[in-house]
């Protein structure tokens, strides 16, 4: 386990390892106060594991954020949502899509997961459903959350999902993250070109679409960032598949002379 100590006036962050060594993203935030946050959650085989480590914070979610609803960023909430067991969330933050076209521009079975979610939250009784957009902020025990990008129906024909992930900055006073989900190319072009680009800095930045085929090189060269945290399995992260851009974008990293690196293939990494 990769351990990272500052203050403990500050939150603890967790990027959690894939149980099945796939695709996914899954970080638990923990305040100074132990209240806890999600983002994203991972796949539906991750269920297990995820609702393991909540109920060891205490069982109950007061934030969980959703970047897009691709399956290996939200099915193990939705798996969650049908058989909660005594899982407490108080809060969803996510940017709802709002054209079927966007919905549909991808696969049948991503649209018919993406309804099932939005369904659940639509009958969701006891839980604050908060639908997001750029320049929201809201602060939770300290931590405080600014939206710097949502949902992009213009790429509905283009990647659409992916570069309609809700890019997060969070931060207190001892350090900063951006989550930047599965942004592609023209969202993070989009993102560089708005009046948001000047929050586009922080200590550590989530890489795109795991590492790789996510934002372009002029992307991280504008981004301030002093470390990246990788949501990457064993064959992402070393590009084991012909068509995986990983090795590229690493060398891209590499010239910017970052060296500090958090990868959820070599298990559980904690932020202090």
């Amino acid at each position: 386990m990769g351990v990272v100590a500052c203050s403990k006036e500050s939150f603890v962050l967790w990027q959690l390892p894939s149980q099945v060594d796939t695709i996914g993203n899954s970080y638990v935030i923990r305040t100074v106060n132990g209240k806890v946050i999600v983002m994203d959650g991972g796949f539906e085989a991750e269920k297990d594991y995820l609702r393991g480590f909540i109920d060891a914070l205490g069982g109950k979610v007061d934030a969980w954020i959703i970047s897009h609803p691709h399956d290996d960023h939200i099915t193990a909430l939705v798996a969650l949502l049908d058989n909660p067991k005594g899982l407490k969330i108080e809060k969803i933050y996510h940017s709802r899509f709002s054209t079927d076209a966007l919905i549909d521009g991808e696969s049948e079975s991503t649209a018919q997961i993406t309804r099932k979610f939005y369904s659940q939250l639509d009958k969701a009784t006891d839980i604050v459903v908060v639908d997001c957009h750029p320049g929201d902020e809201f602060e939770i025990d300290g931590v405080n959350f600014k939206i710097l990008s949502e949902q992009n129906p213009e790429f509905a024909q283009r990647n659409p999902y992916n570069n309609s992930s809700m890019v997060v900055k969070m931060w207190d006073r001892e350090k900063s993250f951006i989550f930047l989900g599965d942004l592609g190319v023209e969202g993070g072009q989009k993102l560089l070109d708005s009046q948001y680009a000047g929050d586009l800095e922080c200590d550590y930045l989530q890489m795109a679409h795991h590492g790789q085929a996510g934002c372009d090189k002029k992307f991280y060269e504008t981004v301030k960032f002093r470390a990246c945290l990788w949501p990457s399995p064993t064959w992402v992260y070393n590009a084991e598949m012909g068509q995986l851009r990983t090795a590229e974008v690493r060398g891209w990293i590499k010239e910017l002379g970052i060296t500090e690196h958090y990868v959820s293939n070599e298990g559980l990494v904690r932020i202090e």
